[in-house]
């Protein structure tokens, strides 16, 4: 049974045991926060943690890399 949560305000639907990264990759979105320097697009890089190019603030808290994060119901996902 999928339940949903929010990503900048907007209803994601996810699958129990599914990360916030796999969650938004699956939603068709690809890219949510951009480089420092340059401006260029990132997401999903890796997908097992390596790197930060994923980081979404769950809930309020400091940001976390969505690939590692698993989704809970009526989680409030911000990208900005």
């Amino acid at each position: 049974m999928t339940f949903h949560i929010t990503i900048d305000g907007r209803p994601v639907p996810v699958t129990p045991g599914q990360s916030i990264g796999a969650a938004l990759h699956a939603a068709g979105v690809r890219s949510w926060r951009s480089t420092r320097f340059g401006g260029r697009p990132r997401g999903l890089f890796c997908g097992i943690g390596v790197c930060f190019d994923c980081l979404v603030s769950v809930n309020g808290r400091t940001p976390e890399r969505a690939c590692l994060a698993e989704a809970a119901p009526g989680d409030e996902v911000t990208t900005a």
